[in-house]
């Protein structure tokens, strides 16, 4: 099956799942953190999507489309580090913590797979874009 968009990967549905909830938990933290582990955790959450599409637009060259998605994987341990201090700030559950960072894991299982496999996806370009 071939892939046409980064929107198809499995990664990425996950990963833009994971971006809309952290949002949505988000709006119940205290107005004093609007600047500080909200305005984080939403950015670093969008950013694990935000650089597979990089990658792939990238992935003609196997070193740009490692290096972004080393990128993202980077922002998805960010993203599970602020889930921590939400955690132990009071401000999400232990369940609610406990399904996030497991969705950070898988999320960033698939990443580093696709890192493994990076040549794949290299020769995979068609020549069309996605933007």
């Amino acid at each position: 099956m071939q892939i046409d968009s980064p929107k198809e990967l499995n990664v990425y549905k996950k990963a833009h799942a994971l971006a809309m909830e952290v949002f949505e938990l988000s709006k119940l933290f205290p107005i004093e953190e609007r600047f500080a582990l909200t305005s984080q955790i939403r950015r670093s959450s969008r950013s694990i999507c935000l650089n597979l599409r990089e990658a792939w637009a990238k992935r003609r060259y196997e070193a740009h489309f490692v290096s972004k998605l080393t990128d993202c994987d980077g922002e998805n341990g960010e993203t599970e580090s602020s889930l921590d201090f939400a955690r132990d700030c009071g401000y999400i559950s232990l369940e609610i913590h406990r399904e996030l960072a497991s969705a950070c894991a898988e999320i960033g299982k698939m990443i580093n797979g696709m890192i493994k496999k990076a040549a794949s996806f290299a020769t995979a370009v068609t020549g069309t874009s996605d933007r």
